[in-house]
């Protein structure tokens, strides 16, 4: 009964409760083999290696990037890291091999950036594939150290855990990464080891390049994918819930027990990923069933999500949003009868790379929201050469989603508990499937839409 699981951060540096509640929770010696763990980076040293994911604080590469001096921070990484490392101690990691590790590691990093660093100093190259290959190196070490500790911890132990390290670090033949991680998977005993793999995995099309920083739960899916096993497993440190728990209370909420890939892909459009939806597809179309599961209560099944599932009861499934949007709405008197408008449209969102979550139409107008972080001035400006009035507005999204909740009256029901709280709806929608009913509204009116409409389906 091969698994793959995966573990994010803030799990990992709660190293201690993973053993504990994961690797030997309620299992005899025997069962804790044919196991293999894709694990992230410890939290925040990713942050440190590139760019503070949430505030954009600057990492290591960014010295790299504006061509500054990024030795102080690699020097200084080596002592965050050495510091990270003394705080496993007492679980059994042997300090001194992995203190050897993480600096032998980020000192051959060095002399790669190092040789990035005069290339991009001689103005002979692309820039962007220069620094596309620092991310690589740099991301990789997060998950290197990790991994390299969490495997020595659990040998101290007496498990037998092998470590896969897809990094590729000293490895330079060029492999695509399902070559990689078909290479370096195909001579292994599962039912008598502990595989501990590295998120980030080395490939001829970079991992970076593809999916920046949700590439751990890519690797964990393409692993799963060639493994083929009873289940997909991802740890977090919360359960996927029916709404947020710290906006609703923690009473008036429960862990999902069952879903779908559909809803799932739902939830991660407006950012509430229960897994990155570029992991979620190969999954979805290999039948690999899904479990999210809290990484502090290892009593609970968690949520399954499968290809196949629907509700038998019409309900809604999660209440969710983001605060993070905003509506960019396009008139002209012109539009009406006339085909392709649309089309321009949309065009110029490919032109710019622009995704969008929501859209509405009326015979003169076009309103589309996507995320504030993706606002192009230079998609604004083109817009604005080619349509009379466009205008921008910072809102907030709330939604009712499900597999089975397209039943009478749960529209108005909705906007009714919307309306008693005096929360104005600017925009609303949702596609004949009706997995996703969407509501625009004020930012303001966030918090209290959410609380509204959980208590209004509850």
């Amino acid at each position: 009964m091969l698994t793959v699981e995966k573990i994010g951060g803030t799990s990992m540096t709660a190293l201690g409760d993973v053993i504990k509640n994961i690797i030997l929770f309620e299992r005899e010696r025997q069962q804790l083999y044919n196991r293999i763990f894709v694990v992230s980076a410890f939290s925040g040293v990713t942050n440190m290696l590139l760019e503070n994911k949430k505030t954009g604080e600057p990492g290591v590469y960014h010295k790299l990037a504006n061509y500054q001096d990024f030795h102080k921070p690699l020097n200084e990484l080596i002592v965050k890291l050495k510091a990270i490392n003394k705080t496993y101690e007492h679980l059994g990691l042997e300090l001194t091999t992995a203190n050897l590790f993480i600096e032998k590691r980020i000192r051959d990093a060095q002399t790669y950036l190092e040789n990035l660093a005069n290339i991009l100093a001689s103005g002979y190259v692309s820039k962007e594939g220069i620094l596309q290959a620092a991310r690589e190196i740099l991301a990789s070490i997060g998950e290197s150290h990790s991994a390299f500790n969490f495997t020595n911890i659990l040998q101290n132990m007496g498990i037998n855990a092998t470590l896969i390290d897809l990094s590729g670090f000293h490895d330079h033949h060029s492999y695509t990464i399902d070559q990689r991680i078909k290479k370096d998977l195909q001579h292994i005993d599962f039912e008598n080891t502990i595989c501990i793999a590295t998120g980030y995995a080395k490939g001829t099309e970079g991992i970076m390049r593809e999916f920046d920083r949700g590439y751990s739960e890519v690797t964990f899916s393409k692993i799963a994918v060639e493994v083929q096993p009873h289940e997909a497993i991802i740890h977090k440190e919360y359960h996927l819930c029916t709404a947020d728990p710290v906006l609703v209370g923690i009473d008036n909420c429960h862990p999902v027990g069952y879903t779908n890939y559909d809803v799932a892909d739902q939830l991660a459009d407006v950012g509430m990923e229960a897994i990155h939806p570029k992991a979620s597809k190969p999954l979805e179309i290999n039948d690999i069933n899904l479990r999210i599961k809290n990484t502090f209560e290892p009593e609970h099944p968690g949520t399954l999500i499968t290809r196949e599932y629907v509700c038998e009861h019409k309900r809604v499934e999660v209440i969710t949003g983001t605060e993070k949007v905003l509506i960019i709405d396009i008139y002209d008197p012109s539009m009406v009868g006339t085909p392709g408008s649309d089309l321009e449209i949309m065009q110029l969102f490919y032109k710019f790379g622009v995704s969008y979550s929501f859209k509405a139409t009326s015979a003169n107008s076009i309103s589309i929201v996507i995320w504030e972080k993706d606002l192009n001035k230079k998609l604004i400006h083109e817009l604005e050469d080619k349509f009379e009035k466009v205008t921008t507005e910072k809102v907030a999204m709330v939604c009712l989603i499900g597999s089975n909740m397209d039943q009478p009256g749960l529209l108005a029901k909705s906007a009714a508990s919307l309306a008693e709280k005096g929360i104005n709806i600017k925009s609303a929608g949702f596609a004949l499937r009706k997995v996703n009913i969407q509501f625009i509204i004020a930012r303001e009116d966030f918090d209290e839409a959410i609380i509204a409409l959980n208590k209004a389906m509850g």
